[in-house]
């Protein structure tokens, strides 16, 4: 059997997101124990569940904002783990991973903290972004209404871990629907995590852009794995 290679293309590190309980060195532990050859660091950005003090300059908040990736990626690289940057961009409630750009290309565009979502969107994939829909059918208080924007995302995140069952069904029938690439993540908010997802690869990747090539290839497979430990 071939070997397979393991990433999680949806995590929030402590640092970043407000919402995650552990440290972005632990989580490289806990990823790499779990088998894992590397993850994509998606934390809550600037309209999301930050944990960064808005109130900053942006530059200064952008510093703060890569922290967690930044050190995920230290612990990672001393322990043979490969961690990406990306971050997960939120408007009113739906949910974009965003991979390939870094915060050279945030520092150039202060005005996507107040984007419609279109613009956002358009303006990050002409500069070479690709952009997952992440869990596109989840319901919860905070989202007033469900939203679909086919024709201005790569990919489809059909299996996010914990809201498996009818989202990721709705999900996958969207992504089938309109010939997107079907994508998985954990969405990973800490160590106790127990349900894990992502994709298998029959290769390394050692760079974004070379998962995203992976990707836009479509040579990978999406994994669901739960420890009933």
């Amino acid at each position: 059997m071939s070997e397979k290679y393991r990433y999680d293309l949806h995590v929030h590190t402590y640092e970043g997101s407000a919402c995650a309980k552990s440290l972005a060195a632990e989580l490289a532990d806990f990823y790499k124990e779990k088998g894992y050859a590397g993850v994509v660091v998606t934390d809550h950005f600037f309209r999301g569940n930050t944990r960064v003090d808005r109130s900053l300059p942006w530059p200064e908040w952008l510093k703060g904002f890569k922290e967690g990736y930044e050190k995920m990626k230290a612990r990672g690289d001393e322990i043979g783990l490969s961690v990406f940057y990306g971050w997960e961009y939120s408007f009113e409630g739906i949910d974009f991973l965003t991979f390939g750009l870094d915060n050279d290309w945030l520092l150039a565009h202060p005005e996507v903290k107040d984007m419609d979502i279109v613009d956002y969107l358009t303006l990050a994939r002409e500069s070479g972004a690709y952009i997952i829909h992440a869990h596109p059918f989840f319901e919860a208080r905070y989202i007033p209404y469900i939203r679909l924007l086919p024709h201005h995302v790569d990919a489809v995140e059909v299996c996010n871990a914990p809201k498996r069952g009818f989202f990721n069904d709705r999900a996958m029938e969207y992504a089938t629907a309109y010939d997107l690439t079907k994508t998985g993540g954990s969405d990973c908010h800490g160590t106790h995590w127990k349900v894990m997802s992502g994709i298998e690869l029959s290769h390394p990747v050692s760079s974004i852009q070379e998962l995203i090539a992976a990707l836009r290839a479509r040579e990978h497979q999406v994994f669901l794995i739960e420890d009933t430990e």
